[in-house]
């Protein structure tokens, strides 16, 4: 089994080890919305990295939206799923594999990110406070 090392923003590193530790009933929202644990290997660590993502599906498929609050980079963590597609999500007390995907469909990207801003509205306005498109991914269940 690989390393953990837990994010270096508290806040992040606090949410993730709450919910894993109570099984799925704590740490499940933010800002008062649903949110998953994503664990991924790091592209230069290799050790397990874990993030916490808004919760977003399209039937059982999830949607993951690398907003980084509309920062003009993408987050870390989009770049080491890039790396390796393989993932295992926590969604409250079930665990899943899946393999990540990124949109590149217009057809297909618009119509997720309808359901992506749904879910989270800022969404929205951080598209609109970066110059970049932010991307959106796609995870599939591989068991």
């Amino acid at each position: 089994m690989r390393e953990y090392i837990p994010s270096p923003s508290p806040r992040v590193a606090e949410q993730v080890e709450l919910y894993e530790k109570s099984g799925g009933r704590e740490g499940t929202t933010l800002d008062g919305l649903p949110v998953i644990i994503v664990s991924n290997q790091g592209r230069k660590t290799h050790a397990v990295r874990k993030t916490p993502l808004m919760r977003v599906v399209d039937g059982s498929h999830y949607i993951l939206v690398a907003s980084l609050g509309g920062a003009p980079t993408n987050p870390l963590w989009y770049h080491n799923i890039k790396s390796d597609p393989n993932v295992k999500f926590r969604d409250r007390s079930k665990i899943y594999h899946m393999r990540v995907r990124e949109v590149t469909n217009t057809n297909e990207r618009q119509r997720l990110w309808s359901i992506a801003v749904k879910a989270f509205p800022p969404y929205k306005n951080y598209q609109e406070s970066t110059d970049r498109m932010i991307p959106l991914l796609v995870a599939e269940p591989t068991d």
